[in-house]
């Protein structure tokens, strides 16, 4: 797996990836000028992504409408050092009312990429 990132001035980036291509930038208050993301909206546009993956597969396989699935992640930002903390998914399935189906959706987007990247993030070894 590869993305490219190029400067492109002030603080807007380029990342590319397979011929796909998305601009960082910062908010005007932080020097930006506001044309795309955060890094930190980035990493919850990851982990919200992979976990609506895992949710709309689950449904998939078992024949489940996935009609309105939504998926909502929030984060604090946290101090010393300064990281994002205490991250929150909230997955939304309108048509869905079996608590067993629930259940597994819940083990489904727990077995995301991204989620577990973040859990075992201390494991790896610094760059």
């Amino acid at each position: 797996m590869e993305v490219l990132i190029q400067h492109l001035g002030d603080a807007r980036f380029e990342a590319s990836a397979r011929g796909h291509r998305v601009v960082c930038d910062q908010p005007f208050d932080n020097g930006g000028l506001d044309s795309g993301m955060t890094p930190p909206e980035y990493l919850l546009v990851s982990l919200g992504t992979c976990a609506g993956f895992y949710a709309a597969q689950y449904l998939k396989t078992r024949s489940l409408p996935a009609h309105g699935l939504a998926v909502k992640v929030t984060a604090e930002k946290a101090a010393h050092p300064a990281r994002l903390a205490r991250f929150r998914i909230e997955v939304t399935v309108p048509a869905l009312d079996d608590p067993r189906h629930e259940e597994g959706i819940l083990r489904a987007v727990k077995a995301c990429l991204v989620h577990h990247t973040l859990l075992n993030a201390r494991r790896s070894k610094p760059w």
